[in-house]
């Protein structure tokens, strides 16, 4: 498996929102709810705690299918008894206001067009797999690869049943909102397109490849990757998600490693405050090394699973 399925699943947020925001495409319309029986899930939670600060660490799984039950016993316990939110980035409401910022960054201001950047092996599987989601090159052509390959990540994603509406982050956010609770983020917008827009024009292409190659891959590795979340099985979702991170250890440092770091640093120093906290983020961030929590033991703070 590829870091790019790791990025749509549990990786960067904004994975979940690019096609909706930014690009002008229509894919088939998500299975309704509404006769959907719910799936009882209990997906893994960590606490981390010292005299006056409790933080909750949560992860998530930013699409999912209607019908699965998880907001419910620890997790909506940990939720409740918390003052405030934190996630991965504040989910934007406005999606204009989202599209103006993430535009010029997706576009290439170069002026040279994405195909040309393709070899014709490369370029052949490239337009094989849009044709295959009914999108012209063209539509294509004026955007950067990591736009490309992610916006071709999350697009027949609903064909396959799953809706970013149903996200844990939708969810959570809207809770936290009704209950008056604030909401953090550990990073904006900005930043977390910059971690994409910033990379070598090589690995975006990379990126890209590996997309449109393992596209007929994605329903089966998403499905095993939400029953391992669905279970709290974090050593078997590490295995999943994390599998290639050797063969692309550049995008593993910028996407997880180095944001995990980050992370645990913050958390760190959030645990001066008295307080609850509920975390939320991308569940490959807690999962398998170099994760927010063996980042958090270096210092020196211990993430014990709460047993639910």
């Amino acid at each position: 498996m590829k870091t790019w399925f790791k990025t749509l699943t549990a990786g960067c947020a904004i994975a979940a929102l690019t096609p909706v925001a930014v690009f002008s495409v229509h894919a088939a319309e998500p299975a309704t709810a509404a006769a959907t029986p719910t799936t009882d899930a209990d997906p893994a939670l960590w606490v981390v705690k010292d005299d006056d600060t409790t933080i909750y660490l949560f992860g998530t799984v930013h699409v999912l299918k209607p019908g699965l039950g998880w907001f419910d016993e620890a997790v909506k316990a940990a939720f409740d008894k918390s003052d405030e939110l934190m996630l991965e980035m504040v989910m934007p409401e406005d999606q204009a206001a989202m599209a103006k910022e993430m535009m010029p960054l997706a576009m290439d201001q170069s002026g040279k067009t994405l195909s040309s950047r393709l070899d014709a092996e490369q370029l052949k599987a490239y337009q094989a797999a849009l044709a295959s989601l009914g999108i012209a090159p063209a539509q294509f052509d004026l955007f950067e690869p990591w736009f490309a390959a992610m916006t071709l990540s999350v697009l027949p994603v609903t064909k396959l049943g799953y809706d970013p509406e149903q996200g844990v982050e939708k969810l959570l956010t809207s809770s936290a909102k009704k209950a008056g609770k604030p909401i953090a983020g550990f990073e904006t917008l900005n930043q977390q397109l910059g971690y994409f827009d910033t990379l070598p024009e090589s690995q975006q292409i990379s990126f890209l490849n590996s997309v449109v190659s393992d596209l007929d891959k994605l329903g089966p590795q998403l499905d095993k990757m939400v029953v391992q979340w669905a279970k709290g099985d974090p050593e078997g979702l590490a295995v999943t998600m994390n599998e290639s991170l050797a063969k692309t250890p550049e995008l593993a440092k910028v996407l997880l490693w180095d944001r995990n770091a980050r992370w645990a640093d913050q958390l760190k120093a959030r645990m001066d405050q008295p307080g609850t906290v509920f975390v939320a983020v991308g569940a490959g961030h807690l999962a398998g090394e170099k994760s927010v929590q063996d980042y958090l033991k270096a210092n020196g703070l211990i993430a014990k699973r709460v047993k639910y």
